[in-house]
């Protein structure tokens, strides 16, 4: 028999397609059970909650309805509420004090019928809330007690809250805030709403610090209204002002200007202008020379104290207030002078300095110095006495100075060539109509006021004396001249070049003291540059030339009186004249 030949058993391969058949079918499979799975885990969802699913503050996720309730009861059952105060006080409410009990009406049902289960994928990561406020309830009036009774009610316990503020004043470093004290006031309303929201979601702690359930300060330290109060406060004491009045100074700072600032009702810093104006006026008060008597050493040797007239140093309070409360307003310090209504020559003890003219009424004899040194020494007539036309005591300052001026007054209108006021309308000025001067000539024959001088030292005083200048008018008993003077001196000594331009009456033969003429500085107003004659009297002590010419026994004008008349001279011996400056 033939042999039969074996069969070969090769297997055949699936190809492309057959691999794909298998690969579907595996994926179709894998989907399949994993539907299956997904919708048998979804049908458990029927009976209990989602994952994540919070009900009244408790987690409820995979709780079916009974084990929610037993949660609901279990929490009752012995609860109590630990609430944390400010100051790490601790106090309790338990649940029965405020008659707490569990409730159950139907709406947990109600939430778990309205749970899609197919959905419970979508809740594994999501969160879900629900507040149906009907699983615990209490008693309102327990609980208002309850809550009432709290420690943290009492008055004695409770401290304010304090708004934050600005400190006082502390010397060198001014002003800042101080901090907002929160206090521990509670919120009544506050406190009651955040302990019964506590209770509903049966939570075993609550916190009123955490729940914002204080009282809060209305001003914090960071309030822009308080910052800028602050800076503005500051910028006003960190001032200095010093005063310059001569060698001595006034400072103002901030420990006296912290006296005069503040906060307004309108929420602004200021500076009061009370206290500004009072300051400026004690200033006036220690400064103002102007109504202080003036102390001279005369030019006879004796010291003298006059009282009266306008000169000196006034300050202008109302300016300097003003500017005083700008300048501390703009925070910006300073040296200053005031501001002055009227100024003299130097501060210091004596006003007027070393240029000024010195008036002995008693004597009826003029000096006039400039920068320390005498330029005119020479007798004047003054205002009538005997018609109480008298020219006052005092001490003033050279108004002006004017050439060629006519003097009016109810009677006369009479031309000067030097005309010098310096107290209203009484004034130095040129007598061309009188041929005598000094002695006692004023008693009976003076002037409506003014100082009638010779018209060589009228002019000689002219050329030299600037407005301004301190006019020093004084009484000195013991001074008095019974003799008169031409204003011209004749030498007796034909030998000898006449001396010209000088009185012959002669102070006292007491020699004048050396400091007579201040050494203070004189003013800065520079005289006219027409030097004094080279013949005038010495420049230190009062001149010793004797009077020549003794007074004529008929008064003014010897034989006829007629001569004497001008400005200053009435030719009436009955009613009483109005002179210049005289009322």
């Amino acid at each position: 028999m033939d042999k039969q030949k074996p069969h070969s058993r090769k297997k055949k391969s699936l190809g492309i397609g057959g691999l794909a058949v298998i690969v579907g079918g595996s994926v179709a499979v894998v989907a399949l059970i994993a539907a299956l799975t997904y919708l048998q885990i979804g049908r458990q969802y029927k009976e209990v909650f989602f994952p994540n699913t919070i009900i009244n503050g408790m987690d409820v996720s995979k709780k079916s309805i009974d084990e929610v309730k037993k949660m609901v009861s279990a929490g009752i059952d012995g609860y109590q509420l630990r609430i944390k105060e400010r100051g790490d006080n601790t106090e309790i409410i338990k649940g029965s004090e405020i008659g707490m009990e569990a409730v159950f009406d139907g709406s947990v049902e109600k939430l778990l019928e309205e749970q899609k289960p197919l959905q419970w994928g979508k809740h594994i990561r999501n969160f879900q809330t629900f507040d149906i406020g009907t699983l615990v309830e209490y008693n309102q009036d327990q609980f208002d007690k309850a809550v009432s009774k709290l420690s943290c009610f009492l008055e004695d316990n409770i401290r304010e809250p304090k708004n934050a503020g600005i400190s006082q004043y502390e010397s060198g470093k001014g002003y800042h805030i101080e901090a907002a004290d929160e206090g521990n006031r509670p919120d009544p309303e506050k406190v009651r709403t955040l302990i019964s929201s506590a209770i509903m979601e049966l939570k075993p702690e609550v916190s009123l610090e955490e729940g914002d359930a204080y009282v809060k300060p209305q001003v914090t330290s960071d309030d822009p209204d308080l910052v800028s109060q602050v800076q503005a406060l500051n910028r006003f004491v960190n001032v200095k002002v010093t005063y310059k009045f001569g060698d001595k100074k006034e400072i103002l700072n901030g420990d006296t200007i912290s006296k005069w600032v503040g906060i307004g009702e309108d929420g602004k810093a200021y500076v009061g202008s009370s206290e500004v104006t009072a300051y400026v006026k004690d200033l006036a008060s220690r400064y103002d020379t102007v109504s202080r008597a003036k102390v001279l050493n005369t030019s006879y040797g004796k010291t003298v104290k006059i009282t009266g007239g306008s000169y000196g140093w006034k300050i202008d309070q109302s300016a300097e207030a003003d500017a005083l409360a700008e300048i501390i307003r703009s925070g910006e310090s300073q040296e200053r002078v005031p501001v002055f209504k009227q100024k003299a020559a130097s501060f210091g003890e004596n006003d007027y300095g070393n240029t000024y003219v010195e008036v002995n009424l008693t004597a009826q004899h003029l000096y006039f110095y400039k920068d320390g040194k005498l330029v005119v020494d020479t007798d004047f007539v003054s205002g009538n006495e005997s018609k109480g036309w008298s020219t006052p005591a005092g001490v003033y300052s050279l108004t002006y100075k004017q050439k060629d001026a006519t003097l009016k007054g109810e009677d006369y209108r009479t031309p000067v060539a030097y005309w010098m006021p310096f107290n209203g309308n009484i004034g130095f000025h040129d007598a061309t109509w009188r041929k005598q001067f000094g002695g006692s000539i004023f008693k009976t024959s003076g002037s409506h006021g003014c100082v009638n001088l010779p018209p060589a030292m009228a002019k000689t005083l002219f050329e030299n004396i600037p407005a301004k200048v301190p006019v020093l008018c004084y009484h000195l008993p013991g001074t008095e001249s019974k003799t008169t003077s031409s204003g011209t001196v004749k030498n007796q000594n034909p030998d000898t070049t006449p001396t010209t331009g000088t009185t012959t009456t002669a102070a006292p033969t007491t020699t004048a003291s050396t400091t007579a003429a201040p050494t203070t500085a004189a003013p800065t107003t520079a005289a006219p540059t027409t030097a004094a004659p080279t013949t005038a009297a010495p420049t230190t002590a009062a001149p010793t030339t004797e009077a020549t010419t003794p007074a004529p026994k008929d008064g003014p004008g010897g034989d006829n009186p007629q001569e004497e008349a001008g400005p200053g001279v009435s030719q009436s011996t009955g009613k009483k004249k109005k002179g210049p400056g005289m009322k």
